[in-house]
């Protein structure tokens, strides 16, 4: 199974709806997002994938993202998110908050880390857990994502025009 993580879209319809292609197009169902979404109509775009959300700093109508999350059957994590797929350790966030993500990171109980906030995309291993930042589809040059390959722990960024 392959799944695609999001991150910082602030309600860039048109690249987030080509960042959605492109997913669908490899088949893609599971998305996460790592917060930042800006608006509901950003979230509605989601309609038809499972997705998994977290809030980022950005995020101020709380109430509306709810309710447009609750509208798709979206699932909503709040603040940080942890699910595990096919025997895989994933957590979530945002990454604004500095001491959470360093308790995650040090926690040693997670596969994979992903966070964004920064709008640049990175990775790198602490201990047992690989920390990445997919970039983001807003304010950023390449605009980018992440798809990881959870049966092979292998991640492609992939760029958005």
């Amino acid at each position: 199974m392959r799944i695609g993580i999001v991150s910082d879209t602030h309600g860039n319809r048109r690249t987030v709806l080509h960042a959605l292609t492109e997913l669908r197009q490899r088949g893609i169902t599971t998305v996460l997002h790592c917060g930042d979404i800006d608006d509901p109509e950003t979230v509605a775009l989601f309609r038809g994938f499972t997705t998994h959300f977290v809030f980022g700093n950005c995020d101020n109508d709380k109430e509306a993202l709810r309710a447009a999350m609750a509208d798709i059957n979206a699932t909503l994590h709040d603040l940080f998110g942890s699910i595990e797929l096919e025997g895989v350790k994933l957590a979530f966030m945002h990454g604004d908050d500095k001491a959470l993500m360093r308790d995650v990171e040090r926690s040693g109980h997670y596969d994979f880390l992903f966070y964004g906030h920064t709008h640049q995309a990175e990775q790198r291993q602490s201990g047992p857990t690989r920390l990445i930042n997919p970039g983001a589809l807003h304010r950023a040059r390449p605009k980018t994502f992440i798809v990881l390959d959870l049966g092979s722990r292998e991640t492609e960024s992939v760029i958005v025009e």
